[in-house]
C-alpha cells in the first residue's frame, strides 16, 4: 500500500507527519506486504525521511519509501529511508516517470544509479549492475530522448574495499 504525498503535496503544500503516521497505522492493521511511504513530488529532505521511516517502522508491516529527483534529493533520502529500517525502495530505469497530476515533478529516482549508490554502502543488492546499466541506454535509443539517469552515461566505477 502506497501512502502518496506522504512528504509534501502539490496542490496543499506540506504534509502533517502525525497524519501520515495516523494513516499508515489504519493501513497496517490490514496487515498489507508493505507499506511505502511515496514522496511523489519530490519535496523530501533526509532528516524528514528518517522520521517519518523511523515512526512507520514502529507498526507491524514491513516499510518501504518512493523518491523523485525533482529537487535532486532523492538519492539522498533513499540512503536515510534505509538507514531509518525501510526494506524496500522503489525505482525506475533510467529515472523514467514522474507525476501526470503534481505540475513539475520530474522523474522517479533511476535503479541503475540507485543500485550503484546501495553497492558502494555496501548493500547487497543482488542485481547484476552491469547489465542493468544497458537496459537504460537501449531505452534511450527507442524513446529517442536523453533519460534523467546518470550511470548508464558515465559508466559503472568499481568500488573499493
Amino acid at each position: 500500500m502506497t501512502i502518496s504525498v506522504a512528504f509534501g503535496c502539490p496542490f496543499e503544500g506540506r504534509v502533517d507527519e502525525g497524519r501520515v503516521v495516523e494513516l499508515a497505522e489504519r493501513v497496517a492493521e490490514g496487515r498489507p506486504d508493505t507499506i511505502v511511504l511515496a514522496d511523489t513530488i519530490g519535496v523530501a529532505v533526509p532528516s524528514q525521511v528518517r522520521r517519518l521511516v523511523t515512526r512507520a517502522t514502529e507498526l507491524a508491516s514491513p516499510v518501504g519509501a518512493h523518491f523523485h529527483n525533482t529537487r535532486n534529493t532523492g538519492y539522498a533520502n533513499a540512503l536515510a529511508a534505509l538507514e531509518a529500517g525501510a526494506s524496500t525502495l522503489d525505482a525506475s530505469v533510467g529515472g523514467l516517470g514522474g507525476c501526470p497530476f503534481a505540475p513539475r515533478a520530474t522523474g522517479n529516482i533511476a535503479t541503475e544509479d540507485l543500485v550503484y549508490l546501495l553497492e558502494g554502502e555496501g548493500v547487497e543488492t543482488g542485481i547484476d549492475l552491469d547489465a542493468l546499466v544497458e537496459v537504460p541506454a537501449w531505452l534511450e535509443s527507442v524513446l529517442g530522448r536523453t533519460l534523467e539517469g546518470q550511470l548508464y552515461r558515465a559508466g559503472v566505477f568499481p568500488h573499493g574495499d
